[in-house]
Parts: structure tokens; C-alpha cells; sequence
């Protein structure tokens, strides 16, 4: 399948590629701007389908609103009707086709270039009217504010903010893409005109705080609700735009003569991460929680750990290794502790349910005998 993709150097464009990039079987057009007339041609001819996305938002003046979202769709199709193909297409048009400005009305008279070709000439048309587009590869100060904001925060730029309660609808690249080729593979059923979903919705002062609040777990360690929805797709987004010399960061190490602590993540509703060495023969623990919870992975060396219930006095105990991992969890109630019984350093990765608090840690101190 060749599939013809314009504005091929676009933030859109560039993640469509690359997705396609990984499919079997695709071969992809391009087209951008300084592409020939005779070149468009040919793709256009060519292409199995079409995915239209050149346009323009920020230009000069307002006549290249038209030239860039009115002229190039006219050109694309007097190209199918010349070679009477049907070749499905899909246009990124965008929401403001229904407001009534320059920008808007020249998205309007793209989409309706493409009606009447679907009415005259019989090719499928697929018109998407995008909400404000983020993700990784955005271009700051143009493609949207996002764009702006995380690059501004990653390099440590003032935000410039002027309604803070001005709401940004959003939708993530990757979800545009995925709907992109679930409609060129018949997976996904839309109107001749649809918009992406999920859509997001964020206040400009939210947006700006949530950025800086990645910025900041590096120094906290506390991430944010990173895995699911908006929070998810922001986050990837604002680390896109670090740079390499941005990509590691230092964290705290407690030492002494046991071996260290060093703690990784911090999460607001579901424990922190880290880890520990023990030097052999050493011991580490002899307390018991009420609440709280661990689960320890021997990564490296040969662990004991032993278990007394503070109250019946019933005592277990088991070994785990390196080199077959098992996770141990201790259970509230019970008074616990792991010593390095190898020749080597022991290495441990440790998750608690919850951010340790000095002020009420639940750690209550009851050295194990057997």
C-alpha cells in the first residue's frame, strides 16, 4: 500500500511516518514544501491513500491561510479528478473551521474542496477537525501551547500566562495517528467529518502547574500520576523536550557502615522505590509496622530474612538469592529483618506502600531473636 502523506516535515507528519515506518507492506509519499507540481502529481497519482496534512497557522499574512490550506487541496484534487481516481482521502482540518476568522474559514474551504470532490468524482473523504495537537517532536511557539510550555519549563523560560482560567482542548498525536490508520484499515467507522478521541480538556494555569510539578519531582522525587490519560501524554510530551545533556539526574545516597540507602520514586498514592546494600554478615530491619507494607528483591548476594509475630511470639524464616527472585513482603504485625549471609555484597530493590514520614513513620523498633 502507498500511502501519501503532505506536509511530510510537519510535527503531525513526522509522528505518522514513523508509525507507518513500522508497519509491513506500507510505502510511504511525501510531499512538503518545496516539493514540484510535477512531483505532486506523481504522488497523487500514485498513492493508495492520501493523508492531507499540509497546512498553515501562522503565517505572514492571511492570504497564505489560503494558499496553504485552500490552493494545495485544490490542486490534490483536480490531480484525481485529471487521472479519474477515487483514492480515499483523509484531511486534518481543525475545529476553528467553524469560527469566523481567516484561519478558520480557509480550513472551512479546504474541507469543502474536498466535499465537492467526493460528490463529483465518488472518493472517499475522511474530514478530522482537530482540537489543539500535542505530543513529542511539537514545535514551541507554533504548533500549540503545550509545545511552548514544556520547552519554556524544560529550559528553565518564563511562562507567559494571561488568562489562567482560559480552557485548552487537546488531543494527543498518538491517538490522532492510531485514528488515522484505523480508518485507512476499516477498524474505525467515523462521520465524513469527526474529531479525535479522547479530547482533553486542562485550565492554561493547571497545564502550567502540572509542568512544573514534572520538572520538580526530580528534586522531590514524588511523580506524578503519570500512566493513564492526560497526565500520561504530558508527561511524554514534556520530557521530549529535554535534551541529552537533561536525561540523568542525581539522586541522594545514605551511607554508613551496614551499606547505603538510595531512594528512587516517590508516588502519591502508591509507594515509593529504592534500594539498599548490605555488607556480608550484616543485618538490616529489626522492626515491625502496624499499617504499612514492604516488598524486598534480592538483586544480587544471599539473603535471610526472618519474621516474628509481635504478639504470639511465632517465628519463620526463609533465603532468597540473586540469581532466583523472589519477592518477600512483610506483613503488618510482624517483626522482620534481612541479613546478608554471602560472601558478597548484598544488593536489594525495596517498595513501601507508602512515602516514609518522619512524623509518623509506623516503624517501631524489635530486634528478632530466634
Amino acid at each position: 500500500m502507498k500511502i501519501l502523506v503532505t506536509g511530510s516535515n510537519g510535527f503531525i507528519a513526522k509522528n505518522l511516518i514513523q508509525f507507518l515506518s513500522e508497519k509491513n507492506d506500507i510505502e510511504i509519499l511525501k510531499i512538503h514544501r518545496q516539493s514540484t507540481d510535477a512531483e505532486l502529481t506523481t504522488a497523487v497519482t500514485e498513492a493508495d491513500w492520501i493523508i492531507h496534512l499540509a497546512g498553515v497557522n501562522r503565517p505572514l499574512n492571511e492570504q497564505e491561510f489560503i494558499e496553504g490550506n485552500v490552493s494545495l487541496t485544490q490542486k490534490i484534487a483536480q490531480c484525481l479528478i485529471d487521472a479519474k481516481k477515487q483514492t480515499p482521502i483523509i484531511l486534518s482540518s481543525s475545529i476553528q473551521a467553524e469560527r469566523d476568522n481567516a484561519y478558520g474559514k480557509s480550513k472551512l474551504g479546504g474541507e469543502q474542496v474536498l466535499l465537492d470532490l467526493q460528490q463529483s468524482n465518488g472518493n472517499p473523504v475522511y474530514i478530522c477537525r482537530l482540537a489543539n495537537v500535542f505530543g513529542k517532536w511539537s514545535r514551541p511557539n507554533y504548533n500549540s501551547a503545550v509545545a511552548t510550555f514544556c520547552y519554556n519549563t524544560a529550559n528553565d523560560l518564563p511562562i507567559q500566562i494571561n488568562d489562567e482560567n482560559a480552557v485548552i482542548r487537546l488531543v494527543y498525536v498518538d491517538d490522532v495517528v492510531e485514528t488515522f490508520w484505523n480508518i485507512i484499515q476499516g477498524r474505525s467507522t467515523v462521520e465524513a467529518t469527526f474529531e479525535i478521541t479522547p479530547e482533553y480538556q486542562i485550565t492554561v494555569g493547571d497545564l502550567a502547574k502540572t509542568l512544573q510539578g514534572f520538572k520538580q519531582s526530580r528534586d522531590s522525587l514524588i511523580s506524578d500520576r503519570v500512566g493513564t490519560g492526560l497526565t500520561r501524554a504530558l508527561y511524554s510530551t514534556y520530557l521530549s523536550f529535554l535534551q541529552p545533556h537533561q536525561f540523568d539526574y542525581s539522586v541522594s545516597k545514605y551511607g554508613d557502615q551496614r551499606g547505603v540507602f538510595v531512594e528512587m520514586l516517590k508516588t502519591p498514592d502508591a509507594g515509593q522505590f529504592s534500594y539498599f546494600t548490605a555488607h556480608p554478615g550484616i543485618t538490616r530491619g529489626g522492626h515491625y509496622h502496624h499499617s504499612k507494607t514492604e516488598k524486598f528483591l534480592v538483586i544480587k548476594g544471599k539473603a535471610l530474612f526472618k519474621f516474628k509475630h509481635v504478639v504470639t511470639g511465632e517465628f519463620y524464616q526463609l533465603e532468597t538469592t540473586g540469581e532466583d527472585p523472589r519477592i518477600v513482603e512483610t506483613v503488618p504485625g510482624w517483626t522482620h529483618d534481612i541479613t546478608n549471609i554471602g560472601d558478597d555484597e548484598m544488593v536489594v530493590m525495596l517498595w513501601a506502600n507508602e512515602i516514609f514520614d518522619r512524623e509518623k513513620p509506623d516503624t517501631f523498633a524489635m530486634p528478632l531473636t530466634d
